[in-house]
């Protein structure tokens, strides 16, 4: 599959190395439209819209007649920069310092502005642009307004149309043009705000600046996210790679068009991957109402493998090794068609809680009914160690992987609570409904049960039923602080047992059919 994050990113690469579309000698080169910014901005000076210290640290980069990069400084002097060029460019395209070609501004200190000085919404209200407006491009967005005379004081902040707003702060990097439309207002802290002195050329510094700071990122660490916007000082001093006006309008274009491809691309394959998720789920649905494989006439029924599943735990009581289950009961279908419960000598139709109808051969059980069901309980916290010479501990659904529990490192002395080997875990705390199976014998805190399945009964067919009622789980659960569910939800949980040998079949087709479907996935990613 097409690896389209780095797709774009060639696709940057190319375009500010002057390879991506064709140079034309017609085209007024670059060093004129930097020596027309470089005259406005000393024009802005005598107009007092701009101060001298503002420019003072303008240069002129050149190449000189050995072929090598010089920069010229206000005082004349001139310097060999040559080790500071990153790569070559095209004849008409000329090297200019990011700081040279807009005013750079970061919001205020948090201090400046805070939710005390927040006022309502009001014709003469001023608008506070955030984060948000960046991540989201769109100006609309946002409910914190200052004062006028709030406003006055922090004015230096005011942000305009055609100005860059970028975030700085959790979202790094999103960068958003405010449009002519924009309510008056100021930039927050988390927001920098770009001021370009000619505004012809913001669609490909916008691309440079995209770029850069993708560069910077994989400065701090490969794979990392960019962690803040460089200091001033730095991100002033980068050098930028300057096309002539034209070029830069067909580089746009050629990007637009480029990128919108690789956008479809994208499309394509998240709605591919949702439409894996939705086959998953399907085929789960499909399993449990008995439409996956089809049914034998021969197998035992279900019925005669959840009665020797009650004779195994009679035994097991008597042996003193599980404990006897006082609301122990036998779903069966009486002659009315009618789906009864029976629990000890009492009898109740049960009707209501059958969700579908499954094969005949099939049968509905509470999970404590086949299975045997173990609620976690956290060890002391001075228990919990990293001897890994004592039994695994786990707390939640934190070492979950896609079927098996990974190991989590940490290591018990006092079992409180032991989950055994091919015991599928169930998260009863926030994230309710989340399952996995555990390989070998682990302690387990109170955010998790193992559930045990009895006689033949494999853990991966469990494991699979399991994953259906996730839905079931979370509506059941309770709690103002994080939701959870008790063990009396998870013991009576209603499931339709299939006869073993179609529970056998079901779990096959199941994970050869995911197994493929993961192919899939996998290739996708």
């Amino acid at each position: 599959m097409i690896d389209t994050k780095a797709l774009r990113e060639k696709i940057l690469d190319l375009a500010i190395r002057g390879k991506l579309v064709p140079q034309d000698p017609n085209d007024e080169p670059a060093s004129v439209l930097l020596e027309h910014i470089r005259a406005q901005k000393q024009q802005l000076v005598k107009e007092g819209k701009l101060k001298a210290k503002d420019i003072k640290n303008d240069t002129i980069i050149f190449k000189g007649e050995d072929n090598l990069h010089y920069e010229q400084f206000q005082d004349g002097m001139v310097k060999c920069i040559e080790d500071e060029i990153p790569f070559e460019v095209p004849d008409s395209w000329a090297w200019v310092r990011l700081g040279a070609l807009a005013q750079y501004k970061k919001g205020p200190f948090g201090s400046s502005i805070t939710k005390s000085m927040f006022v309502p919404d009001s014709t003469s209200a001023i608008k506070v642009y955030e984060q948000k407006n960046a991540i989201n491009k769109d100006a609309a967005i946002g409910n914190y307004f200052i004062s006028e005379e709030k406003y006055e004081s922090l004015k230096s902040f005011e942000i305009f149309p055609n100005d860059i707003i970028v975030s700085c702060a959790g979202t790094i990097g999103e960068t958003y043009v405010m449009p002519e439309t924009m309510r008056k207002g100021i930039i927050n802290q988390a927001l920098m705000k770009i001021s370009l002195y000619d505004l012809k050329m913001i669609d490909f510094y916008l691309i440079y600046f995209d770029c850069q700071l993708k560069s910077a990122a994989r400065e701090q660490g490969y794979g990392m996210a960019l962690k803040n916007i460089p200091p001033f000082d730095v991100l002033k001093k980068y050098l930028v790679p300057i096309p002539p006006i034209k070029e830069q309008a067909r580089i746009v274009d050629s990007v637009n068009n480029l990128l919108g491809t690789v956008g479809g691309i994208d499309t394509i394959s998240d709605e591919l991957n949702d439409l894996i998720v939705s086959t998953k789920t399907k085929i789960l649905d499909l399993a449990i109402r008995g439409k996956l494989v089809p049914q034998d006439p021969n197998d035992e029924p279900a019925s005669v493998l959840l009665e020797r599943i009650r004779v195994e735990k009679e035994k097991l009581i008597k042996q003193g090794k599980i404990k006897r289950d006082k609301k122990e009961s036998v779903v069966f279908r009486g002659e009315d068609n009618s789906y009864y419960e029976k629990i000890g000598n009492q009898v109740t139709c049960i009707d209501s809680e059958i969700p579908f109808e499954i094969p005949e051969n099939w049968a509905w059980s509470r999970l404590s009914s086949f299975t045997e069901i173990v609620m976690g309980s956290s060890p002391k916290g001075e228990d919990i160690c990293a001897d890994s010479s004592f039994t695994e501990f786990h707390q939640g659904k934190i070492y979950f992987s896609k079927q098996y529990i990974n190991c989590s490192m940490q290591y018990t002395k006092n079992i409180s609570k032991l989950a055994s080997k091919n015991s599928v875990l169930l998260c009863v705390r926030a994230p309710v409904g989340e399952v996995n199976i555990t390989n070998r014998d682990i302690c387990i805190g109170r955010g998790l049960s193992s559930i045990l399945p009895l006689d033949d009964i494999d853990s991966i067919f469990l494991f699979y039923w399991l994953k259906t009622f996730k839905k079931e789980f979370t509506n059941k659960s309770t709690g103002s602080t994080f939701s959870a569910i008790t063990s009396d939800i998870v013991k009576n949980i209603l499931l339709p047992v299939p006869p073993l040998n179609e529970q056998n079949k079901i779990t096959k087709t199941i994970t050869d059919m995911f197994d493929y479907l993961e192919h899939i996935e996998a290739r996708l990613n």
